[in-house]
């Protein structure tokens, strides 16, 4: 197919000198396909903050719009406030805005406990300044304690002033489509994009997955860990398995795709050409 959707990558902040080079080239690589913004996730607890607004304001000067991601555990009104302020002075104009994770060893949650809470406050602080963007997840939070409140979590997101959403990846397309279908049922009518993960290995998938909650299907992990240690074909089985998730979501009338790239392009490329052609 002719490329008619549109893509975002999610980046997060380098550590080192080596990274931030690393993280420019991928940048570069993936500039071609146009992309409607590039996020930059922000550590727990806000460890990565001085980073994240590094890396935003560089994408931001190469002309491309940034989009920080934002969280409020252990963070403060004021301490928000700043944060907004800073963004707004630079002319940013969109945010990812997320509850977070608790830090290690963290004591204090902070001023806000949910991300529907830091949504209301951003809208109160700057009105329409910001396009929001909120987490959705078709395989539901791994803290939710029932798929319906985890629903209602994301409709309060949108009422408090979300304009959209991102999902969490998943490898089941049936599993973003019933979530739509629920998401209609219950009158949140925002776009939701596909969160998509590429698969750069399977130890870290599964690391991945534990955390988030993310299924990976039993067909798919046996076949992944059927390759053992040859990265490279298990690399080229996994750009076939995800080209063909994005063709599904595409054909079905999604619109948009979001790239979780781990500060790589090789594997995202081939996928967005396989898809685009």
């Amino acid at each position: 197919m002719t490329k008619k959707f549109e893509v975002s990558f999610e980046f997060f902040p380098p550590k080192t000198s080596e990274g931030v080079d690393k993280l420019r080239e991928a940048r570069t690589q993936l500039a071609r396909f146009n992309p409607e913004f590039f996020s930059v996730t922000f550590g727990a607890g806000g460890s990565t903050r001085d980073r994240t607004m590094d890396t935003v304001l560089e994408i931001q000067q190469e002309g491309f719009q940034a989009a920080p991601h934002i969280s409020c555990i252990s963070s403060s009104k004021a301490e928000i406030r700043d944060l907004l302020q800073a963004y707004q002075s630079h002319g940013i104009k969109r945010l990812v805005t997320l509850r977070g994770d608790v830090p290690s060893g963290e004591v204090s949650a902070g001023d806000f406990r949910y991300a529907s809470e830091l949504v209301a406050f951003i809208r109160a602080e700057t009105g329409r300044h910001f396009t929001i963007e909120v987490a959705a997840y078709p395989e539901f939070h791994p803290e939710a304690r029932t798929p319906a409140a985890d629903l209602q979590n994301l409709k309060r997101k949108v009422e408090a002033g979300a304009d959209s959403a991102i999902t969490q990846y998943f490898y089941n397309a049936d599993a973003y489509f019933r979530f739509m279908d629920q998401c209609e049922a219950l009158g949140i009518n925002i776009p939701v994009v596909p969160g998509i993960m590429p698969i750069y290995n399977i130890t870290q998938l599964s690391r991945f997955s534990s955390i988030c909650g993310a299924e990976i299907p039993r067909w798919l992990k046996m076949r992944l860990e059927e390759y053992g240690d040859d990265i490279a074909s298990l690399r080229a089985f996994g750009v076939d398995v995800v080209s063909e998730l994005c063709e599904t979501l595409l054909v079905q009338g999604v619109s948009g795709l979001h790239f979780y790239t781990l500060n790589q392009s090789a594997m995202i490329s081939h996928i967005i050409d396989n898809i685009a052609e």
